[in-house]
């Protein structure tokens, strides 16, 4: 479980939790970006947060296996904002830096989808062309498109797991539109653009 939390001197002020769902290799299927509270990770961590973060102002990361702490992160998991409540959720996130309070209304939050696309290593890839990129984000139900190398790069230079190399994210509210739009770019890389 990755949570992502806003804290104010070391409270937690908002909570989204993201179940992964790994597909071997250290890769992962995808992540769900779940829109209900999580009883046993806020039970434990919040008091952990108020122990260990007072004076801290800003943005959590937790890992977690069974509600216990594996992992923290001054910072939050860059790929969901859209899925947290996009621009507005971005704003209340500034005004937490800027003025050290939270102010978001999360009373609209859904359960959203982060759909990875790894492929083999060991080849040189491209990015897909922008008319390919606008057709999967106008693809119902998709949210964004994120495509996660550098093309310009070896593919050695990039941090990536044993099990793939990661090319893109698609971030949707319906999971079969999310692996539609994931076989489309599939295609695209398997071409090899």
């Amino acid at each position: 479980m990755s949570s992502d939390l806003a804290v104010v001197d070391g409270v937690p002020r908002w909570w989204r939790h993201a179940r992964g769902n790994a597909s071997g290799g250290g890769t992962f299927d995808y992540w769900e970006v779940e829109a209900a509270s999580n009883p046993a990770v806020e039970g434990w961590c919040e008091p952990w947060c108020r122990q260990h973060l007072a004076g801290y102002t800003g943005m959590v990361n937790l890992e977690t296996i069974s509600g216990r702490i594996i992992e923290v992160h001054l910072r939050f998991a860059d790929q969901w904002p859209d899925l947290y409540g996009g621009d507005p959720w971005v704003e209340a996130l500034v005004r937490l830096y800027q003025h050290g309070e939270w102010r978001f209304d999360d009373s609209q939050c859904r359960t959203g989808y982060s759909i990875v696309l790894f492929v083999p290593h060991g080849r040189h890839h491209r990015h897909p062309p922008a008319d390919l990129q606008s057709e999967i984000v106008a693809m119902p139900g998709i949210s964004s498109l994120q495509i996660t190398f550098h093309e310009d790069w070896a593919a050695g230079r990039h941090a990536m797991p044993p099990g793939g190399f990661r090319v893109a994210i698609i971030n949707c509210w319906d999971r079969a539109a999310g692996n539609a739009a994931r076989e489309q770019l599939r295609s695209h890389f398997a071409a090899g653009a």
